[in-house]
């Protein structure tokens, strides 16, 4: 287990070691991506508190529209850094990374699949816990057992099927393929993924614990190196660790999703 923790932590130092030299190259064209999401998601908000009295059919309508656009800048950030990992030598022009109308609904099919694996992992949890119910044990005290393993069973749900993105634009994968790529490549990549998440989500985790303790200055100043450092690093470094569980991979065919579940 010692011995496997070292590898992974290995691993994860080179994805991030690999992420870092990449942003910082190409920092302004791929912050210029990150902030336009972050603008976009903004200003959804804004939209949406402004149109609050307006007739529900017209908010539908910019609430799609707005998340269309985040989710095309999205998949361009990625389909960017793929280039970038690609073609170092060349410059990369952000408007030829815009993905297609195919991708776009390839993503968005994938997404609507994505969150049904989502409730219905939780949903098979808590079946599993109705036996227990009709053997005469407490409804509270299954419920107080089966809520937290199933929310336990969506996190590594989610981060096991959370990579379909990248197939869609790399590959150009169907939707349910996508799904059923990122199953079996993050298959025995757990660990490495977890931690990858921890040391990216680090700073996230230090602003919640100074907003916690009341020391604002040194929270503002951790959101803002958070959001123009590790916000681009994140979205470089997954990348990367994509890649990097591809080339690792040993996937044959089309994988199937009962053999990558475990």
């Amino acid at each position: 287990m010692i011995d496997f923790l070292k590898e992974s932590t290995f691993a994860v130092n080179e994805v991030i070691s690999k992420a870092w030299q990449v942003t910082k190259r190409n920092y302004f064209s791929i912050a210029t991506l990150s902030f336009l999401m972050f603008i976009t998601s903004s200003a959804s908000g804004l939209m949406a508190f402004f149109l609050k009295d307006v007739h529900w059919a017209m908010r539908a309508l910019m609430a799609f529209i707005f998340i269309m656009f985040f989710f095309t800048i999205n998949l361009s950030l990625f389909k960017y850094i793929f280039h970038l990992l690609d073609d170092e030598d060349h410059d990369v022009s952000i408007v030829s990374t815009i993905p297609t109308r195919q991708q776009i609904i390839r993503f968005l099919v994938a997404t609507l699949y994505f969150i049904l694996c989502i409730v219905g992992v939780y949903s098979v949890v808590m079946v599993l816990g109705l036996p227990f119910v009709y053997a005469g044990i407490d409804l509270q005290k299954v419920s107080s057992v089966a809520i937290p393993v199933g929310l336990v069973a969506i996190f590594i749900t989610w981060i096991r099927i959370s990579f379909f993105p990248f197939f869609i634009i790399d590959k150009n994968l169907t939707s349910f393929a996508s799904i059923k790529y990122s199953l079996a490549t993050t298959k025995g990549n757990f660990t490495k993924i977890l931690l990858l998440l921890l040391v990216l989500g680090g700073f996230h985790l230090l602003n919640l614990f100074f907003s916690l303790v009341h020391w604002p200055f040194v929270a503002f100043f951790v959101n803002i190196l958070s959001s123009f450092i590790i916000v681009p690093l994140s979205s470089v470094a997954l990348t990367i660790a994509y890649r990097k569980m591809m080339v690792e991979s040993q996937v044959e065919g089309e994988p199937d999703i009962i053999h990558n579940l475990i």
